[in-house]
């Protein structure tokens, strides 16, 4: 089962009851899954521990690098329950928001989290139920908030609280998170998704937790990240901007903007960037999505996002398969448009100032000007091959790995068709392997051109200082004949 991609756009795909078995999974993988999501929100770890099982054995017999991501749930903030279940607020009235934990009644709720209450100041909003229903502070009480109703509605048990207004004093790992996190480090997986990050902190937390064992991945869905949003960049190994809770708290017209600006963010630093929520919500139930819905997918790639994320879709929905393949059609098509072209090189950030950047700026213009059928990277720690798509070239960029890690880590990056190859020793017998790869992969053809970036001394993460052209031969046997004084 050979898997090359014809778009650089990555597809993530989240996993649930509608996709959590092996025909299903090879099934959405042939369809241009190239990330699976586990959202540990939901589902026990016996659950996504069967999954990750499941995706490791599509792995080995597509022999096709898959990167898995662990999103953890974070401070997820409700209010308590209700007497009857569920209570109907209107417009105007007076409502108390306690630590009290008895169920509440259409006078008051149970809220228990004292650090809300402790921020909160006269004029503040919380919103309720994913922004549906509106309070407005009008007094702070050291055990409760007296508020006015803004929006009304029906609020029943258990419903998520948002504060737009405030940083809230809380942590960015609960001890659920701490938990899952462990157990997912446990299993391999390559991106731990942090959530409700607020401030550069919380990703040092993540990081001084994981200690490299994974990637970071922050999810910007609160308003204070966008005030730290360079600093949690620079810190994070990638980015979500996730529309969800950012939609709710931030007004509708200010989020089409925040994702172009963190998605710019991302670009500039040469840190993938996923665009997250509701992309084709409709393919829940429907078997096609809106015209809406294409333009948001087509959107994101405009904007040049690494990659775009299907959560309900795939995980609940009733075609995960119909989702995955229209989300491919939408991404493949922008890619051959001259606007999108035209646009990514517009918005190239300027080269970093560094030899590694210089190289990695290099390799996309000779690559460009030679009509090279690729870039292929040599990388052991994936900076290479990162720092080669941050230029966004037009020919697809050959991430090879001898550790399959980084290869699976790869797998969500921008144009990189992620590769395991053998430990080289020398630009001759990187540029050997290389170029039998390029034609093995199906990505060159004999006597075309490759262009290749590599480290040197070998084996020295972080150091992209060498390139070289390459042709491409029709026999195996040129390709073994490496030079020793290289070595």
């Amino acid at each position: 089962m050979k898997i090359l991609r014809r778009r650089k756009t990555k597809i993530v795909a989240t996993l649930g009851p509608a996709s959590s078995n092996a025909e299903m999974l090879a099934q959405l993988f042939q369809a241009g899954a190239d990330v699976f999501r586990l959202n540990f929100s939901h589902g026990s770890h016996e659950d996504h521990g069967r999954n990750i099982d499941l995706i490791r054995e599509l792995e080995a017999k597509s022999k096709h690098p898959i990167g898995i991501l662990a999103d953890v749930q974070g401070p997820k903030l409700r209010v308590g329950r209700f007497m009857g279940g569920a209570v109907v607020l209107t417009n105007g009235q007076n409502f108390r928001l306690d630590l009290n934990p008895t169920p509440g009644d259409s006078r008051r709720a149970n809220l228990p989290h004292p650090e809300i209450i402790a921020a909160a100041q006269i004029g503040s909003h919380l919103l309720l139920d994913d922004g549906k229903l509106k309070l407005r502070v009008t007094h702070v009480r050291e055990d409760h908030l007296e508020t006015i109703v803004v929006n009304g509605g029906r609020l029943s048990d258990r419903k998520g609280v948002n504060v737009p207004d405030v940083v809230l004093p809380i942590p960015a790992l609960t001890k659920k998170d701490r938990e899952d996190m462990a157990f997912a480090l446990s299993r391999g997986v390559e991106y731990i998704g942090l959530s409700f990050v607020q401030r550069p902190e919380d990703v040092l937390e993540a990081k001084e937790i994981i200690q490299g064992r994974a990637w970071v991945l922050s999810k910007l869905e609160k308003p204070q990240a966008l005030d730290n949003l360079d600093e949690i960049v620079r810190l994070s190994d990638a980015i979500m901007v996730a529309r969800g809770d950012l939609g709710v708290e931030l007004p509708p017209e200010e989020v089409p903007l925040a994702q172009k600006r963190i998605v710019q963010a991302s670009r500039a630093a040469g840190k993938p960037v996923i665009v997250a929520t509701q992309m084709l919500e409709s393919m829940i139930s429907a078997p096609t999505p809106t015209r809406a819905e294409a333009s948001d997918v087509a959107t994101a790639v405009f904007d040049g996002a690494d990659a775009v994320m299907l959560s309900a879709e795939t995980a609940a929905g009733q075609f995960p398969v119909e989702a995955v393949t229209i989300m491919d059609r939408i991404v493949a098509r922008v890619e051959t448009d001259d606007g999108w072209r035209n646009l990514t090189d517009r918005r190239r950030p300027e080269p970093e100032k560094t030899t590694n950047g210089a190289i990695a700026a290099a390799a996309r213009q000779v690559a460009q000007t030679i009509d090279a059928v690729a870039i292929a990277a040599m990388t052991n720690s994936s900076s290479s091959a990162l720092r080669v798509a941050r230029e966004r070239p037009t020919a697809p960029i050959m991430g090879l790995t001898p550790n399959v890690e980084t290869a699976r880590r790869l797998a969500l990056t921008w144009g990189v068709h992620p590769i395991l190859t053998p430990i080289t020793h020398s630009m001759t017998e990187t540029v050997a392997v290389a170029s039998k790869l390029a034609r093995s992969e199906g990505i060159a053809e004999p006597g075309q051109d490759i262009v290749i970036v590599a480290g040197m001394p070998f084996g020295k993460s972080g150091s992209t200082n060498s390139l070289r052209v390459a042709r491409v031969s029709r026999t195996n046997a040129q390709e073994a004949e490496f030079d020793d004084s290289e070595k």
